[in-house]
């Protein structure tokens, strides 16, 4: 499998070129960043042949069968609906979109195609999550409510690794639509009921940087999701699972039970490493000519419940 990973040299661009190193079988052919300088030392540390500072470049090569977008968020849709145009299955970091129809065009363009194309909703894949998952499809746990705190201190244009940025993040379209996502794959089925409350908007970024989410599943489970970008303190997303059989607290690849006694992890997938494991299954899905899990088409529903709650913030 020869992947192109594009946007390579940011936060998570870097963590997918890490995951990718672990898995069998597969070359990194082909890298892309906007800076020419950056993008071609990468390559020649990472040992890549072939780097540039175009998409279009690297999705002319005949040695790249699929893409990796690692690109802003403004460009996800595009870039994915390119990447299907040239007959490249595509990961696209999450969100697939910022909006609901560009959201819609690029599962129109997978059904067209037929390519794998996923959404990086890589909280399907952290072991904690999916430790969580397993004993709910055993019936072993029912969800009565998430309670999600997606925390950050970002009144610049600044990426995970705290360095400058040309784009700015959005609370709504990449932070809550991990939760979003999660709550509808954890519990079945879809939210029947979403709204929002916004705070006031950054002068400079124009941007809310505070929001409060809630939902509601078909089976009465509830989400109540805080999320700011005026939180000076300890970074990330903390996640309360409260059951009907216990209480878990996942944060990031780790679980804890709700007395705060971390629960072993280890059998739980072939590695702890959440990027990883979302690699690992898009290339899964394309060598076996089958729908991945975090397919696009699966993922629509999440962006319509955004699409709703942001409605509801006008």
């Amino acid at each position: 499998m020869r992947i192109c990973v594009a946007g390579a040299y940011g936060a998570f661009g870097l963590k997918h070129l890490d995951a990718l190193s672990d898995i069998e079988g597969v070359e990194v052919t082909s890298v892309m960043g906007p800076t020419k300088s950056k993008i071609e030392a990468l390559a020649s540390e990472r040992g890549i042949g072939h780097a540039s500072t175009t998409l279009e470049e690297c999705l002319a090569r005949d040695d790249v069968d699929a893409v990796i977008l690692s690109t802003p968020t403004q460009m996800h849709a595009s870039q994915a609906i390119a990447c299907m145009d040239a007959g490249k299955h595509v990961l696209v970091e999450i969100p697939m979109a910022d909006n609901l129809e560009d959201s819609q065009a690029v599962v129109a363009k997978q059904k067209e195609t037929g390519l794998v194309a996923m959404a990086g909703q890589v909280r399907r894949f952290n072991p904690s999550h999916q430790w969580i998952k397993n004993k709910i499809d055993a019936g072993e746990l029912k969800i009565q409510q998430m309670d999600v705190q997606t925390y950050f201190f970002r009144r610049t244009n600044t990426n995970a690794k705290g360095e400058p940025r040309s784009w700015t993040d959005h609370l709504l379209w990449h932070h809550a639509c991990h939760t979003v996502d999660l709550f509808q794959y954890q519990t079945g089925s879809k939210a029947v009921k979403a709204f929002g409350l916004q705070g006031p908007a950054h002068p400079d970024l124009g941007i809310a940087m505070d929001m409060a989410i809630g939902m509601k599943s078909e089976d009465g489970a509830i989400c109540t999701l805080s999320l700011s970008f005026n939180n000076d303190g300890p970074f990330g997303t903390f996640f309360r699972y409260i059951c009907d059989n216990g209480t878990y607290l996942a944060r990031y690849d780790d679980l804890y039970d709700g007395n705060e006694n971390q629960i072993d992890l280890s059998d739980v997938a072939v590695s702890n490493n959440g990027i990883e494991l979302i690699d690992r299954e898009f290339i899964a899905a394309i060598l076996e000519g089958r729908t991945p899990n975090g397919c696009v088409s699966d993922v629509l529903s999440a962006m319509k419940t955004l699409d709703e709650i942001e409605k509801s913030m006008m």
